[in-house]
């Protein structure tokens, strides 16, 4: 399945929560979902809520987690999977492997304002984990890396206006660390159930894979 090309706005209206795929206009007025909170499309105004299914509920959630985090439905299964095998709870282990991709991780920093952003200055050779270029978007950190901008990349705009603006995205969570002078992350811990942002209901998606 090839990625979405299309307005990322839909896709926040098609869900109705913000996914904040559109960096920090998703936090000011003119954020789509909060200027049409309706479906988009020719009669999204007037479509009527219909009841949704147990399955449908389920099916949801997992599109919803697989756009926040802009992966494809190969890659989430092999995740998914992945979780499964682990210790623990499966659903907390999934939004664990999914908070440590890299394009995450370059996110939680602040080096960029959306995922979607990231995943570029990942995939274009910005950043590093300790001396290592890494292009690799969905490249799992372990506790202890050191992901950086590449010292050439440290002068572009964009990552330097997303580094200004970062307080206002709720800074870096607890189990990362960042030193703004150096433009280098830390990862301290593992990340835990409580340490995800998003309003996710995992459950529903550990219940979808095991029919």
């Amino acid at each position: 399945m090839a990625r979405y090309r299309g307005a990322v706005c839909r896709l926040c209206r098609r869900e109705g929560v913000k996914l904040f795929l559109k960096g920090d206009r998703c936090y000011t007025e003119k954020c789509a979902i909060d200027r049409r909170g309706f479906s988009p499309g020719q009669h999204g105004r007037n479509q009527r809520k219909g009841k949704v299914s147990g399955y449908g509920l389920q099916l949801r959630e997992k599109q919803k987690v697989k756009r926040i985090y802009g992966v494809l439905e190969s890659q989430f299964r092999i995740t998914f999977r992945r979780a499964e095998r682990q210790k623990g709870i499966t659903g907390a282990n999934l939004l664990s492997l999914l908070e440590r991709r890299l394009d995450n991780v370059v996110y939680r920093l602040g080096f960029a304002t959306s995922r979607p952003q990231a995943r570029q200055l990942v995939r274009h050779g910005h950043v590093s984990i300790g001396s290592r270029k890494m292009n690799i978007p969905s490249y799992t950190v372990r506790e202890g890396d050191t992901i950086s901008i590449r010292p050439r990349s440290t002068k572009i705009p964009t990552l330097i206006q997303a580094v200004e603006s970062l307080q206002t995205r709720g800074g870096v969570p607890g189990w990362l660390t960042l030193d703004t002078e150096t433009l280098r992350g830390t990862v301290l811990s593992t990340p835990k159930r409580e340490d995800v942002r998003d309003l996710v209901e995992e459950q529903l998606i550990v219940e979808l894979y095991s029919k």
